[in-house]
């Protein structure tokens, strides 16, 4: 038997998978859209690279992964009958990370957030039809607590379907959960909740660069439209990653959401500013919360420009509402089930700015070895 995770060549759901590997020792059913077998297989090494090296990724190919190519919106993820009850009978429980994180589409959201999970629903309804499931865990997010500001908020008070949604993504992550819970009343769930998901503690290359992007750009501004006490809810991936696959494999984690946030520890502007500038031996910005009004209105201007900055204002338009909020999620059920918490943005930050900048946002996929005579390329 194996997890059904789907959302496997992702940033997340690779994380995840990795962690699932080589952490935990576990058999995975993985649903990847590809045209050929091929084609699957080197996009789960290209997924999976920043994690191990080709010989590990190979073990794990021909004794731990198996791949079903199909859609997440697909009926029956476009899988043939053979193929979609292997994948009902062979999953014993589901990891659902995939999602569209397209704030700026609606189309998007709905097609992958809610008709993805739907999908993903009912093959956890039939798998429990016919053997039992012993887990369904979500990867949802904290921007299901919808517009706050100035709070703490905890898992239990997070969803108030009186507040108005910041984007699409919060809007549909939300209705996901509800989905969830009503639809799967007598399987065990697991609900978590990341909040801004910013670079892996360990080391600096990514694969994912968005919100990078967006973090850049900040950091190049001399002055910063914050209040430079408002704190930001910032976690790394590999402790969110960490907490997934743990809790998901625990027999009987005590709660059954979770923020993965860095919680009350957040940081301020001021202090993720002041170790970026001793870093880099240089001062740090200037604050003047009176301009975000202003900054907000260019921005939006920038966005639309075709410019060089353009890509950056446009992420940075997308993002912004989560930046002034002064919002943190409490992070004490993780951390007391873990018995850690994460690492500060402020130690790994530079790190990541620095190979951002050089590598000019991109990483350099390492292709599939050539086979070797005689032999296999593993």
């Amino acid at each position: 038997m194996a997890i059904f995770l789907t959302g496997s060549t992702g940033y997340i759901g690779a994380h995840v998978a990795a962690n699932l590997l080589d952490g935990h020792g576990a058999s995975l059913n993985l649903l990847v859209r590809a045209p050929d077998a091929q084609q699957a297989e080197l996009r789960l090494w290209q997924a999976l690279q920043l994690h191990m090296d080709f010989p590990r990724f190979y073990e794990h190919l021909q004794t731990s992964i198996r791949i079903f190519r199909g859609d997440l919106t697909t009926p029956y993820f476009g899988l043939g009958r053979d193929d979609y009850d292997r994948l009902i009978h062979t999953s014993d429980s589901v990891v659902h990370c995939a999602a569209s994180l397209n704030r700026k589409s609606e189309k998007s959201c709905l097609n992958v957030n809610l008709r993805g999970t739907l999908e993903v629903l009912q093959l956890a309804m039939r798998s429990y039809h016919y053997h039992g499931l012993r887990r369904f865990s979500h990867v949802s997010t904290v921007a299901v607590a919808g517009k706050r500001n100035d709070e703490v908020v905890i898992e239990d008070k997070s969803i108030d379907w009186d507040l108005s949604d910041y984007d699409p993504y919060a809007r549909t992550k939300k209705f996901c959960e509800h989905m969830i819970r009503e639809l799967l009343p007598e399987v065990p769930i697991t609900i978590f909740r990341p909040s801004i998901v910013l670079g892996d503690s360990r080391y600096a290359e990514t694969t994912q660069f968005d919100m990078v992007r967006a973090f850049v750009f900040l950091a190049g501004l001399p002055v910063l439209p914050f209040r430079s006490s408002d704190k930001i809810d910032i976690v790394n991936v590999d402790f969110v990653a960490d907490a997934i696959a743990t809790l998901h494999q625990k027999e009987n984690p005590r709660y059954d959401t979770y923020h993965l946030s860095s919680g009350t520890d957040s940081q301020t502007f001021r202090q993720l500013t002041s170790a970026l500038a001793a870093a880099q031996n240089r001062r740090g910005p200037i604050f003047l919360p009176f301009l975000e009004r202003p900054f907000a209105m260019t921005v939006n201007t920038l966005a639309n420009r075709r410019s060089a900055i353009s890509q950056s204002t446009a992420l940075m338009k997308v993002f912004l509402p989560y930046l002034v909020w002064n919002t943190v999620f409490d992070n004490t059920r993780v951390t007391s089930e873990l018995g850690r918490k994460p690492v500060p943005f402020s130690q790994y930050s530079y790190p990541l700015l620095k190979f951002s900048r050089e590598s000019n946002f991109s990483y350099q996929y390492r292709s599939w070895p050539a086979a070797k005579a005689g032999g296999s390329a593993a």
